[in-house]
């Protein structure tokens, strides 16, 4: 059986990688990938009619990417493997590829199997790199950048808050919200335990509290905690920032429906019913937008070590879909496979470490919207400014 750790010094070009699960995300890795030129890619999934659906050139292998044996076969010969299955898969698929030796990249904001995937990662020999979307990844990105312009030189960070939205454009229901990604990942989002830094310790918040309202460019949004946003920080500035915090931005009044539904009908005892419900009662949309918004406040160090005056650092982000020439991309599958791609691109390029845990605050957020993949992040933004 082929693996990367048979692969010469010299990457093989194009290099072979495979893409588990082919709905619209890893369609959209797919394509991107192999639009390329530079990568010979290879798209598993069950489903024959979402196969049915790939550019032509791309390999398409009908199977079951969550068999281990099954997978492991998939994995043969691929120098890396891109997982777009659901979070319950991360853990299966990143520890058949730790075994092959095939580097690994997923979507997953599940923060337990983030920590499963880290350890496997311990005598890895090729990258596992998981969180490589938007929320958790390209957000991790900005929020370490942010952290550092009072970090580096001995400052203070004080507060980094981060927020992110994938929204419709058009909301037309009480929830104002449409289904734009995975319906199991949204509410895992929703009900699991939050990662966050509060008062300077590591703690764990309630998925849908900390609720607050704010305007970004004239319009009304409301953010509330969500779990796994944050990725790895809170563990890489614990002990460096005093408060540390992800929420998601909706329109006003999602979050008390939400409550509603989890919390006053115990939807959250049964997440099938609630998946069921989302997918059968609230349309998709290929009209969507993605907000981001972060901000650090600390100070300075100068010259002399002496702490400078109060200040804020920012980033923020609206994000449209794009016309390609395999159709319409929403906002959301842009943003969410130019994050893994791009990771992808440089682990092969070697601008990140080629074994082990990789975090996405290991890349330089210059280095991502340079690259070929992040540029997407720039060229479809409906508003994009760094101060």
């Amino acid at each position: 059986m082929k693996n990367n750790l048979d692969l010469p010094a010299v990457t093989p070009f194009p290099f072979p990688v495979t893409v588990l699960g082919a709905g619209k995300i890893g369609r959209t890795i797919a394509a991107m990938l192999h639009g390329t030129g530079d990568y010979a890619v290879t798209v598993a999934d069950r489903d024959s009619h979402c196969l049915a659906a790939l550019p032509n050139g791309v390999a398409a292998r009908l199977a079951d990417p969550t068999d281990p044996d099954v997978c492991a076969a998939l994995l043969d010969g691929a120098g890396a493997v891109l997982n777009a299955l659901p979070f319950h898969a991360a853990v299966p698929v990143a520890t058949v590829a730790a075994a092959l030796g095939v580097h690994y990249f997923d979507l997953t904001e599940d923060v337990a199997a983030t920590r499963a995937i880290r350890a496997l990662a311990a005598d890895a020999r090729a990258v596992l790199m998981p969180q490589c979307g938007l929320a958790p990844g390209f957000i991790g990105v900005v929020g370490h950048e942010l952290a550092q312009r009072f970090l580096r030189h001995g400052g203070e960070l004080i507060e980094l808050r981060m927020r992110v939205g994938a929204l419709p454009r058009y909301p037309s229901n009480a929830l104002k919200y449409n289904l734009t990604w995975s319906t199991e990942g949204l509410i895992n989002e929703y009900c699991n335990p939050c990662d966050a830094i509060v008062d300077g310790r590591r703690v764990e918040v309630p998925a849908l509290e900390g609720l607050e309202r704010f305007a970004l460019d004239g319009i009304e949004y409301e953010a509330f905690h969500t779990s796994g946003g944050l990725g790895t920080l809170p563990e890489t500035l614990a002990g460096r920032a005093r408060h540390v915090d992800y929420k998601s931005i909706r329109y006003p009044g999602h979050c008390a429906v939400m409550k509603l539904l989890l919390d006053d009908l115990r939807l959250r005892e049964r997440r099938d019913w609630l998946r069921d419900i989302f997918d059968s009662a609230i349309p998709q949309t290929q009209q969507d937008v993605v907000v981001i918004f972060a901000s650090a406040t600390g100070r300075v160090a100068g010259a002399d070590g002496t702490p400078g005056p109060l200040t804020q650092a920012s980033f923020s982000a609206r994000v449209g879909g794009a016309d390609t020439p395999d159709g319409h991309l929403n906002a959301i599958q842009l943003t969410t496979a130019a994050g893994i791609c791009a990771a992808l691109d440089m682990v092969v390029g070697g601008q990140l470490p080629r074994h082990g845990f990789v975090r996405q605050e290991d890349i330089a957020l210059s280095d991502f919207l340079a690259n070929r993949f992040g540029r997407h992040y720039t060229c479809h933004p409906l508003q994009e400014a760094l101060a």
